[in-house]
């Protein structure tokens, strides 16, 4: 099997361990937090939310997944076997199917794939916690400017009038970004607008000044690789 786009560190041996694909529909999910890991899957087309519950009920979107990422690794060599998070699909497509345990004995025995593994993984580790740095040392204004910033690296489109993100998202699902409320959400993008901003067109976002956002977080100009929503 080809790869599906080309991985940051070149795992392209990961995919002779797929095991077949799978077509993915909107609002289902391809696992649940808590549930029996048995599979690992890698996006062939459509979009995926990875997100976790927090003790007060509210979902926080830790990242979304598209064409090539990989989803579920925390679960390799894991004794407990249960995923640690929710992945939903939130555009339909399709993804490629491995075995969990076929996975663990190829890199068990696979020195190469194995170094490669952990490289990937830390990067991912790096931007799970910056990401949990801004939500907080920033509160949720700064939760909300940080996800901006990630979001306009990861789906941001120039144009004459700023960047725009390329990316459908309703308030709630940018409030779930941010680990806070709608509401929350609805007035700190009211106060940016009024400020010029950014502007908002039929639920479509273009940021006007990405340097007010990143100044207001004493943003630390991370590689682009590190702030991403993906």
């Amino acid at each position: 099997m080809q790869s599906l786009k080309e991985v940051p560190v070149k795992l392209t041996k990961l995919f002779e361990t797929v095991h077949h694909m799978k077509k993915i529909e909107k609002g289902s999910f391809l696992f649940q937090e808590g549930s029996v890991a048995e599979e690992l899957y890698i996006v062939h087309s459509g979009i995926v939310q990875i997100s976790k519950i927090i003790p007060d009920g509210r979902e926080l979107t830790l990242r979304l997944c598209s064409k090539g990422d990989f989803i579920g690794e925390l679960n390799i060599f894991s004794p407990a076997s249960r995923y640690l998070l929710s992945a939903r699909v939130i555009e339909s497509g399709e993804v490629a199917v491995i075995k969990k345990d076929v996975l663990e004995e190829k890199l068990s025995k696979d020195h190469e794939l194995s170094l490669e593994f952990m490289k990937w993984m830390s990067l991912q580790y790096r931007k799970t916690q910056t990401k949990f740095r801004d939500l907080v040392l920033h509160g949720k204004k700064g939760a909300l400017y940080s996800t901006l910033i990630r979001i306009t690296n990861s789906y941001g489109v120039k144009t004459e009038k700023g960047i725009l993100i390329d990316l459908p998202l309703t308030n709630q699902e940018l409030a779930n970004f941010c680990g806070t409320s709608r509401e929350v959400v609805n007035r700190l993008l009211g106060d940016l607008r009024k400020l010029g901003i950014i502007s908002i067109d039929k639920g479509s976002i273009t940021i006007h000044d990405l340097d007010h956002l990143k100044n207001e977080i004493d943003c630390e100009e991370c590689p682009t690789e590190i702030c991403k929503i993906d």
